[in-house]
């Protein structure tokens, strides 16, 4: 039986949370009642107040919002005014903390959805979705299968040069191979 992953799995650290996404199932129920699913590959933490490449490093904003939230919501945001991106909200409310997906497989199981953009197109995914409840009915994580730490990479974040030693920090997870 597959079970949706409950409120205390987002309820605790950020990179915690990052590593153990790897393996899940992402789950989305779209308009007529089909449900899209895909293996996450890819995930990378933004952790706190301080974490200079952070949304939340400036404070709350409306578009942050949800990030300063309790864990187990969506963040999602609009990037370059193209592209949705879909982040999992962790740890306790008023301590900004949320995991960006990267990559899953793509729910119809032609090939990866690799990237987060392609990730929110893949699984219809947008800010219609930022602040749901990941506890369904319309987005939801289930166990999946756990990945061994051998085949599981750790490695800066993309994109991020601004937010100097922060940029640094090897708080990306990866499925390898």
């Amino acid at each position: 039986m597959v079970r949706k992953l409950g409120l205390s799995f987002y309820e605790r650290g950020t990179l915690e949370v990052a590593r153990d996404l790897l393996g899940r199932t992402l789950c989305r129920r779209v308009p007529g009642g089909a449900v899209l699913r895909g293996r996450i590959l890819e995930a990378e933490a933004y952790d706190g107040p301080e974490d200079r490449a952070s949304h939340a490093s400036r404070g709350p904003t409306a578009r942050n919002a949800p990030m300063f939230e309790a864990g187990g919501i969506a963040y999602v945001y609009l990037v370059y005014g193209v592209h949705h991106c879909l982040n999992v909200v962790t740890g306790p409310r008023g301590y900004p903390a949320a995991v960006l997906l990267r990559g899953a497989e793509s729910p119809d199981g032609a090939a990866s959805a690799v990237g987060p953009g392609r990730l929110t197109r893949a699984f219809r995914v947008d800010r219609g979705l930022d602040g749901a409840s990941l506890l369904g009915p319309h987005l939801w994580l289930e166990e999946g299968e756990p990945v061994p730490d051998r085949i599981v990479r750790r490695t800066p974040r993309i994109g991020v040069d601004y937010a100097g030693a922060w940029a640094r920090k090897r708080y990306r997870f990866m499925v390898v191979g």
